[in-house]
């Protein structure tokens, strides 16, 4: 028996939930002038940089992107930044990634930027599974779903269409 996919959010869709997750974003730093808009990678830094085109025309807060670097199968490894630590200390910052599943990646990349002091701090993603084992919530999320552990969630952000898909 062939398996099938199942489409979550097709291009269309992905694509309002991009600008939904920039206004949320706005909305939250409006009484900031720069936000520091940082994806995990690799699809995590897709969104980011779609959603930092979002805010670029719709608000004039000034978007910064910052590439971070986890390995996800041994999230205690070395974090790396596109930026220097002085580039986001006392800035506004989002962290992105694609899916939230167990919330390790997500709660890694967090406690990396915590070591500095910052204005505010919020996570985004464009799938939030309801799986996690760990503390941490999306601050913002593109949709809400609920799946066995044995489901994967597949995001293509790469090339067009977008898509999401559970298999």
């Amino acid at each position: 028996m062939a398996l099938t996919k199942n489409t979550i959010l097709n291009h269309r869709e992905i694509e309002h939930k991009i600008k939904r997750i920039a206004y949320q974003i706005y909305e939250s730093n409006v009484n900031e002038t720069e936000i520091i808009i940082a994806g995990i990678e690799s699809n995590g830094f897709l969104l980011a940089e779609k959603i930092k085109t979002q805010l670029d025309g719709i608000s004039d807060l000034k978007a910064t992107l910052c590439r971070v670097t986890i390995n996800k199968t041994k999230p205690t490894e070395a974090i790396t930044t596109s930026l220097e630590r002085i580039d986001y200390t006392n800035k506004s910052i989002v962290l992105i990634d694609d899916v939230l599943n167990s919330g390790s990646t997500l709660i890694y990349g967090i406690k990396h930027f915590l070591d500095v002091p910052l204005k505010q701090f919020k996570t985004a993603v464009l799938v939030n599974r309801n799986h996690k084992k760990f503390p941490v919530k999306a601050d913002f999320k593109g949709i809400s779903l609920s799946t066995s552990m044995f489901e994967h969630v597949h995001v293509n952000l790469s090339q067009q269409p977008y898509e999401a898909f559970l298999d």
